[in-house]
């Protein structure tokens, strides 16, 4: 009774004044904190050079014609100024309106990679995590084995499994003619091109979902285990009542992160395809990145104005996102 006293005076005398400002807000926070703020000064000051420079002038130039040849340069002894022009939101209208006949196939390719690349991560990740958590003979070395390809640089995987898809002379069509099954074109038909892109991000993905997943179980207390065994609880009530409620803040920020590293996945189709083949498996960073520097003229506006679409509809997303784990969590 005396702490609810206590607080509504707090409350009553805080709504009795004026609110202060922003700029007095900051200023109070600075004289109280100010040891704070100088040890985040220089990591504020780096994120402003690396991200938020970019970030500025990309949105100017999506909003310009500017291209490589009206973007200012130097040749030899000759300096050429900038003759791009303010074009305002054509290039958005032009993109979003379908104008380019490129955005909403790249679109809809995203989507449906970054839902079926998640939900394998996912559900593989889950898989392995549940059977790593159990006892049994050489669990250690399972483990090694399974955050193997999560240690071995991107790149090198990308490249082992380009030799491995390869149309002529990769090992798995020599495996499949040897088995006298068909020998798709991995890494040239559009479809087969598709398919191999999921194949080798799973690949790279499934790792991480399955370590985060793996420490959220040896999280859960083994006595809600023993206690629904007690009640009687099938394998899948454990699984469906103690397993997925323990793993509820763990999934939702994998998969947050899933989502987001996988939306914007641009090492994985750019290395398996290179910068001149697979059209179609092209998600939209990677055409983005197509525009802006794997054609003559490089279209930077464009590319730019792909570029804030991109951030614009990932800031959507999670806010989305983290708005309906907020209201789940209320109503358990």
């Amino acid at each position: 009774m005396t702490v609810a006293v206590e607080g509504g005076s707090r409350k009553t005398q805080r709504g009795a004044g004026p609110r202060r400002g922003p700029m007095s807000r900051i200023r109070q926070s600075y004289n109280r904190n100010w040891y704070a703020w100088a040890m985040v000064a220089p990591v504020v000051a780096v994120i402003g050079v690396l991200v938020l420079y970019p970030l500025v002038r990309g949105i100017y130039l999506s909003l310009t014609d500017a291209n490589s040849n009206n973007v200012g340069r130097t040749i030899g002894v000759n300096e050429i100024p900038d003759s791009f022009s303010w074009v305002g939101l054509d290039n958005y209208t032009e993109i979003l309106s379908g104008g380019d006949h490129q955005f909403w196939p790249h679109f809809i390719w995203t989507i449906v990679w970054t839902a079926i690349c998640v939900a394998l991560h996912y559900g593989i990740g889950m898989g392995l995590a549940l059977l790593l958590n159990r006892k049994i003979r050489g669990r250690t070395f399972y483990r090694m084995v399974l955050i193997l390809p999560w240690a071995v640089p991107t790149f090198v995987t990308v490249f082992a499994w380009r030799l491995i898809l390869a149309d002529d002379g990769g090992v798995f069509n020599m495996a499949l003619e040897w088995a006298h099954l068909p020998t798709p074109a991995w890494l040239s038909d559009p479809f087969w091109q598709k398919t191999a892109a999921i194949m080798v991000n799973t690949w790279v993905g499934v790792p991480f979902m399955m370590v985060s997943l793996l420490g959220g179980l040896q999280s859960i207390p083994p006595e809600l285990y023993e206690a629904a065994e007690v009640d009687g609880a099938t394998p899948w009530q454990r699984f469906r009542y103690v397993t997925l409620p323990g793993l509820r803040s763990v999934s939702s920020t994998v998969v947050l992160l899933g989502v987001i590293w996988t939306f914007n996945q641009f090492v994985v189709i750019f290395l398996l395809f290179g910068n001149n083949s697979g059209t179609d498996a092209q998600i939209l960073v990677t055409w983005a990145y197509r525009l802006g520097f794997g054609q003559d003229p490089r279209d930077y506006a464009g590319s730019a104005a792909y570029g804030v679409i991109i951030l614009s509809m990932l800031i959507v997303f999670a806010s989305f996102y983290r708005r309906w784990l907020a209201r789940n969590e209320k109503a358990v």
